[in-house]
């Protein structure tokens, strides 16, 4: 049984936060940002967007190009940030509600960064598990430019996060992709290093809290987290790459295509040396910075309405999350050019 995708979307606020402004507030000079960072800008959200709204934009381009009724939709999932409108709740079914999709439940993924290929893997194994399921609608967002503080070093990593949407449709029928197999590693010796303090059961809200910048992203030891990282990230890109890959019966030398999140400059041309992949065949999202879960979805995206994607090729969704873990999905495009309108 297959599971396809009938088509995809993106949203980005209109705002742009440029690399000379990050800079202004951050203290590191504009070259280094544009050129380790790998950032030219972002998107910022207005204050009063958030996740529900722009995950809603997206997934309702993707039903309006598709030609779908939201009536029609079996499930929405959401994949994206986990900060979301409020605490200690779900977006989901706040999206399903603002799309009119009143049929369908609702699912929440708490899988941060490496959201997408995850997403993937579930909706396709749940649809394979569920044959009545025809119509399960995927959607993330990310607003976690306002968890930053740019005069904190230690969380200097993150000052490329930015704001942005991504949604897909899937169904079993035509479409312009067909979703095969995905890979994961976890390493939980990392789960504490990258967190928001405050705000959880071990450190609850309080005044200390606010006055002291507890309630933004922080790192607790980046100099260890480095260490570890640099010993064992790459290797577990490629792991999974390969593994999503052989499962799917292909190789790294088989990928057309990679949609990655993104990630400093080095790193990505490190990454793409491991795949034995020219520069050609990712796009780099230095426009738009890293947001959560939505990265991959919306590079592929890109590619297609971009005309980067032909038949036969075969992608790569390749992702990973603080916790941490590293993720990838493949798949196969069926169609020729641009998407457009009921594709």
């Amino acid at each position: 049984m297959t599971v396809r995708i009938a088509g995809t979307a993106s949203y980005l606020p209109r705002h742009r936060m440029t690399a000379t402004e990050i800079s202004a507030l951050s203290g590191i000079p504009e070259d280094v940002i544009v050129e380790r960072f790998g950032l030219s800008g972002k998107h910022i959200a207005p204050p009063g967007e958030h996740v529900t709204d722009m995950a809603a934009k997206a997934g309702a381009q993707v039903l309006a190009e598709t030609g779908t009724d939201p009536a029609d939709v079996d499930a929405v999932v959401y994949f994206g940030s986990t900060w979301k409108d409020h605490a200690v709740w779900q977006a989901a079914p706040r999206i399903a509600h603002l799309l009119g999709t009143h049929r369908a439940f609702a699912l929440e993924l708490d899988y941060v960064s490496c959201g997408t290929p995850v997403a993937f893997r579930v909706c396709r194994d749940l649809m394979v598990a569920e044959p009545h399921l025809r119509r399960v609608l995927a959607v993330a967002a990310s607003r976690e430019s306002y968890l930053l503080d740019y005069t904190n070093n230690r969380s200097r990593f993150a000052f490329n996060f930015g704001d942005g949407a991504a949604a897909a449709l899937l169904t079993r029928d035509g479409g312009v992709a067909e979703l095969l197999e995905s890979e994961m590693i976890t390493d939980g010796s990392f789960s504490h290093q990258v967190r928001v303090p405050a705000g959880g059961s071990v450190e609850p809200a309080s005044e200390h809290t606010v006055r002291n910048g507890r309630h933004l992203i922080d790192v607790s030891d980046p100099a260890s987290m480095k260490e570890g990282l640099d010993r064992v990230s790459l290797p577990n890109f490629v792991r999974v790459a390969e593994g999503a890959l052989k499962r799917s019966g292909l190789g790294l030398h088989d990928v057309a295509q990679l949609c990655v999140l993104h990630m400093k400059r080095s790193m990505h041309d490190g990454l793409l040396a491991a795949l034995g992949l020219p520069a050609d065949r990712a796009l780099y999202l230095d426009d738009t910075g890293h947001m959560s879960g939505v990265d991959p979805l919306l590079a592929l995206d890109r590619a297609a309405r971009t005309g980067r994607l032909n038949p036969d090729d075969i992608v790569l969704l390749l992702a990973a999350g603080t916790g941490y873990t590293w993720a990838a999905t493949a798949l196969r495009w069926n169609r020729r050019g641009p998407v457009g309108v009921n594709r």
